[in-house]
């Protein structure tokens, strides 16, 4: 049977004296399904909220008040490097190679971990960053300052670019500190819907390639973590009065899109919760969905893990007690996405330019990958595209072929040309000739 994992991390000192738990274990992995179970731990680490990143290879978790950043491997479970960084680092996002920080200073620092190149941008927040939230093509920062950017990554890596590492867009409908982002990876610019929660208490949706502001939620409390559907067809929201929101996007009555019956400008107001937590508990600091969505997790800062049900007014099941304040909760990737290499190790960044290298292992035999021209030959049959281009080259003549009709043509005109000629002169010449005889006669 299939294991679904997830990986949890705390922050600050114990509940309450619990010999059960180590004191030095910061960061855990936990098998949900076929049964719960903590299958490994990572020691020394306390990262603070959206303060942790899993890779397919390593575990990436910065730490509280500090400019540092601890790099665990997954398979050997311990700590292979500590990544010092020149501002204080507070939160963490990953977009396949590519580590995306967002520091206390407002700026936001890319670090290739293949290869150990270092990039910071500008101070374009004036308040420390708050979430970092990341696509395989963009990247998103919101700040105490009210503001997000949007980024686009391509841009962000460009070697030897001639403009200034300035944001895309910058979404700024909120009146509050932004506390949380969640993000779709759609790539189409018509698909891709952010949600942004801050405390002013709201929750805006927008399309973050565009732009534009989609819909505003209203919650009775400052909405501190967010999460989209895996389909992108609803939001779950977290409080600070320990409520578990589910808005639907697509229902009875949609919110967005062009089947919505009101105006993009209309708040809509959202005072029914899916459940609220017991009060000994503590406001969520952060909330997990499972890959198909039928399950939410949700970490409190008094150090409990519990599991939802999706029914109206469900209470909370208790799914573990990490003894302190649980500051990050990620799903594991069910499978790897194939590639034909993978790094060797993560290279600490560097500060200064330099060359880069990129050392990796092969996941692949290069020798016998399949070329198209051996797929035609040992196919039943010649592809579609194959026969449409044999096709279509019998129809239209090659380039080649055109440039030298033309040419012939131009000849051909300028020898009827001198022709034309010859026969005026030679019909002139036989005029002068019988003109002269008939004189004669």
């Amino acid at each position: 049977m299939l294991s679904e994992e997830f990986y949890s991390s705390v922050c600050g000192p114990p509940v309450a004296p619990n010999t059960a738990v180590s004191k030095d274990v910061g960061i855990y992995c936990h098998a949900l399904t076929p049964s719960y179970a903590v299958k490994s731990t990572f020691k020394k680490s306390s990262a603070p909220p959206s303060g942790l990143a899993l890779g397919p290879s390593h575990v990436f978790a910065a730490q509280q008040d500090k400019s540092q950043v601890h790099v665990y491997s997954r398979a050997r479970g311990n700590q292979e490097v500590t990544v010092t960084f020149p501002e204080r680092v507070r939160r963490l996002a990953l977009a396949g190679d590519v580590l995306a920080v967002g520091t206390a200073e407002g700026s936001l620092i890319l670090w290739e971990t293949c290869t150990g190149r270092l990039i910071t941008t500008p101070p374009c927040h004036v308040q420390p960053v708050s979430c970092v939230a990341t696509t395989p093509h963009h990247v998103l920062t919101g700040s105490e300052d009210s503001n997000i950017h949007v980024w686009t990554l391509s841009r962000l890596l460009e070697r030897n670019a001639a403009t200034e590492l300035e944001p895309d867009l910058t979404l700024s409908n909120h009146r509050g500190a932004i506390t949380a982002l969640a993000l779709n990876e759609s790539a189409s610019p018509e698909t891709s819907i952010c949600v942004s929660a801050s405390k002013d208490k709201t929750c805006v949706l927008w399309n973050y390639q565009t732009g534009e502001p989609l819909r505003t939620l209203l919650f009775p409390s400052v909405p501190r973590c967010v999460a989209i559907d895996p389909g992108s067809r609803a939001v779950f929201v977290c409080t600070e009065d320990g409520s578990l929101y589910l808005v639907e996007l697509f229902g009875d009555k949609p919110l967005i899109g062009r089947h919505s019956a009101e105006v993009s400008s209309t708040v809509v107001q959202v005072t029914s919760p899916l459940g609220v937590a017991d009060p000994d508990m503590g406001p969520a600091s952060c909330l997990a969905l499972s890959h198909d969505g039928t399950t939410v997790l949700t970490g409190h800062t008094k150090g409990k893990i519990m599991q939802w049900q999706l029914t109206e007014n469900g209470h909370p099941t208790e799914l573990a007690d990490l003894n302190a304040s649980v500051t990050n909760l990620i799903f594991a990737p069910l499978l790897q996405a194939p590639a034909p290499t993978r790094p060797a190790a993560v290279v600490k960044p560097s500060l200064g330019e330099a060359r880069y290298a990129f050392t990796s292992q092969l996941e692949t035999d290069l020798g016998e990958e399949e070329t198209r021209f051996d797929a035609m030959l040992h196919g039943p049959g010649f592809p579609e595209d194959l026969l449409e281009k044999a096709v279509l080259s019998f129809t239209e003549p090659p380039p080649q072929a055109a440039a030298n009709d033309g040419e012939a043509q131009k000849q051909t005109e300028e020898l009827w040309q001198i022709i034309n000629e010859q026969r005026a002169l030679q019909k002139a010449t036989l005029q002068k000739y019988v003109e002269a005889k008939s004189s004669q006669a």
